[in-house]
């Protein structure tokens, strides 16, 4: 009975060291694209630069909007700024019409959830995209406070309308995000 257990055992393991095992492979891959959304505040879609007293003429008017945009990024980003035009435009002013938009700076901050790992850049506006904010690392939902500020040193005097109050110049101000 022994030897038929032996002989038995020896005819398992000898089948077993001849047995097949089947394995394949899988190549697993985490595909990671880049994303950016930029929001723009929705109460603060409008800015007025409002020159109201002399001192608004000589020194200029800064409108400070506290969390401007909100940027979400996988990875580092910049967020550039430009003017449709060349100009703000008032179309019923004649000779006075427009204001060249480079008189305009737009002087980006750290909002109340800055971005972290980030430089900001004031630029003049024109209708060439400028960096204005530059972010080594990605963030969600990371606020960038931006300010308008108009021109001093009583540029604007001259582009009053009589009969207009106020006259009004306009541009769009279009804020894009990208990848780097």
């Amino acid at each position: 009975m022994k030897k038929q257990i032996l002989a038995a055992f020896a005819l398992l393991m000898g089948l077993s060291s001849f047995a097949q095992t089947n394995s394949e492979n899988v190549t697993l891959n985490v595909r990671l694209n880049p994303i950016q959304t930029l929001v723009v505040n929705p109460a603060q879609k409008i800015v007025n630069i409002d020159y109201i007293s002399k001192n608004d003429y000589a020194q200029g008017v800064t409108v400070p909007n506290p969390d401007h945009l909100t940027v979400y990024s996988t990875g580092g980003f910049q967020v550039k700024v430009k003017s449709r035009s060349a100009s703000l435009q008032n179309a019923a002013a004649g000779s006075n019409g427009t204001i060249a938009s480079n008189s305009i700076s737009i002087i980006a901050e750290a909002g109340t959830d800055a971005v972290p790992n980030s430089v900001y850049t004031p630029q003049t506006l024109t209708g060439e995209d400028k960096i204005i904010v530059s972010a080594t690392t990605g963030g969600v939902d990371k606020n960038i406070s931006v300010s308008y500020k108009g021109a001093g040193a009583d540029t604007y005097l001259n582009n009053y309308v009589a009969g207009q109050n106020p006259t009004v110049y306009t541009t769009q101000v279009t804020y894009t995000i990208v990848a780097q």
